[in-house]
């Protein structure tokens, strides 16, 4: 009989354990999401219906397939290819509509004033939002992550580096890169000859992103190694981003987790070794040219950054640097290649500026104002983000919408910035003319062009990004 009672007792306290259990997913994966929908729909924002747990990621991924597998027309209006679910919810659904990625909900909101008052106005009521473990791997534990005290430390002891007179110091090292890759593609040539400009641009970018971190004090082979290892890990994210896993997924030895994390290992012993080779180094935090390096700072007494800390801003600033300036110069040179009359007038002011010199100096390159409204409508065409996560901290009113507690808001860059009602009709061509009066008076909304985002968190390296993109089209210029 005590047995018997003990067998009874056993199975109430499972069937209890497994209805709580049941309980709290049903809660978690299916009220919830409806009780939150039911908010938002009340004050006028909805979306596609919330499925079970997948939320709408089958049909987003489903309508980005569909899209990327269709021929590329040869056109600027990229925005139903690469943000097809927005495209095609925002025809439906106006420019504020809830989206489900599993159970998580987004707001896209594209009107700029709310945009300001996300990103600037009231800035301190959001936060970034985590990203996919597989992305935060990619990307590390550095600014592009980081939030509160910890990024405001950080970004206080780099910002140096960014200052403009710190990286105009870089400009003669940018043009002799630039020089001997057109050197090399001039020696290939024989008659007409197809380049991946591409390949070239991130080898180009590799190291002068790699000077940047370290000085001029690295060993070429752990760059590449590094940089391999991140291609790497960047497919293996964009397949992870394809489904929906659970949390502990992560935590399991799958092929997929085995391989990032022997990568990862792999990258953080390479920046280590760096770290201890720059730490040995007895000239400071200035490079030959004079420039200060990334490492060199943090290694300053008063920086009070871990080594562990340098390695994760290694990472954030290796990845980030490399894709904004290479992607930058990709679709910049595409397009003088589209438009062969803006060749011409970006020749024509190199030598009126710089007449007969090969090499620009750092003074010459803030007085190419044709390269930069070139430079400005490339980035406002195909920004280096397409778009930007903000998560709610408190429950917050954003104009009249309240917004819950924990509500991520998603920023369409790209969509805002192919807006024809802020750039007129002719927002989908390619017209630099828009940027001869500088950035702020472009468009019809002063937040209108975002390519490195806006307030506190605005890209800390975009003027890297611009330096070293006008030393290549004017060296470029003149040697092709």
């Amino acid at each position: 009989m005590e047995v018997f009672l003990q067998y009874w007792l056993k199975l109430v306290m499972i069937c209890l354990m497994v209805s709580v259990l049941v309980l709290k997913i049903a809660v978690l994966l299916w009220w919830r999401p409806k009780k939150i929908e039911q908010h938002f729909s009340r004050q006028g924002i909805k979306g596609p219906p919330y499925h079970f747990y997948t939320g709408n990621v089958k049909e987003a991924m489903a309508m980005m397939l569909k899209a990327c597998s269709q021929p590329m027309p040869l056109c600027h209006n990229i925005l139903p290819r690469v943000l097809a679910f927005y495209h095609h919810w925002n025809k439906i659904y106006g420019g504020m509509f809830l989206v489900w990625f599993g159970p998580t909900v987004q707001v896209t909101v594209s009107d700029p004033d709310m945009i300001r008052e996300i990103l600037s106005s009231k800035s301190e009521l959001y936060e970034k939002k985590e990203g996919h473990h597989l992305i935060k791997r990619l990307e590390g534990d550095g600014l592009l992550s980081l939030n509160g005290e910890k990024w405001g430390h950080h970004r206080k002891t780099i910002t140096p580096i960014f200052h403009m007179e710190n990286l105009k110091l870089l400009v003669p090292m940018v043009v002799q890169s630039v020089s001997e890759m057109v050197e090399k593609w001039g020696r290939s040539r024989s008659g007409e000859i197809e380049i991946e400009v591409c390949e070239w641009f991130q080898r180009l970018t590799e190291d002068v992103i790699m000077r940047t971190v370290f000085g001029s004090w690295y060993e070429d082979d752990d760059g590449k190694a590094i940089f391999r290892l991140q291609a790497q890990q960047m497919v293996l994210a964009a397949q992870a981003l394809r489904i929906v896993s659970l949390p502990a997924y992560r935590y399991l030895p799958t092929k997929r987790n085995i391989s990032c994390w022997k990568m990862d290992w792999e990258i953080k012993r390479s920046l280590m070794k760096l770290i201890e080779c720059r730490k040995i180094d007895t000239k400071g935090v200035m490079q030959e040219n004079g420039a200060k390096d990334l490492v060199g700072l943090m290694m300053q007494p008063s920086s009070n950054i871990t080594v562990d800390d340098m390695v994760e801003e290694c990472k954030t600033f290796l990845f980030a640097g490399k894709h904004t300036t290479s992607n930058l110069l990709t679709w910049t040179t595409v397009l003088l290649a589209m438009h062969p009359q803006w060749q011409v007038q970006a020749r024509e002011e190199v030598i009126r500026v710089c007449g007969s010199r090969a090499v620009p100096t750092k003074d010459d390159v803030v007085k190419l104002k044709t390269l930069t409204m070139i430079l400005n409508e490339s980035l406002r065409l195909y920004p280096p983000t397409i778009a930007t996560i903000r998560h709610a901290k408190v429950d917050v009113k954003l104009r009249d919408y309240i917004v819950p507690r924990g509500t991520e808001l998603m920023i369409p860059i790209l969509a805002l910035h192919h807006d024809q009602a802020i750039w007129g009709s002719n927002a989908n061509e390619f017209y630099p003319p828009r940027f001869s009066e500088g950035v702020a008076r472009a468009a019809k909304h002063p937040i209108g062009f975002i390519p490195f985002g806006l307030g506190v968190r605005t890209c800390i390296g975009q003027n890297l990004a611009i330096l070293q993109a006008n030393p290549f089209h004017h060296t470029s210029t003149l040697l092709l």
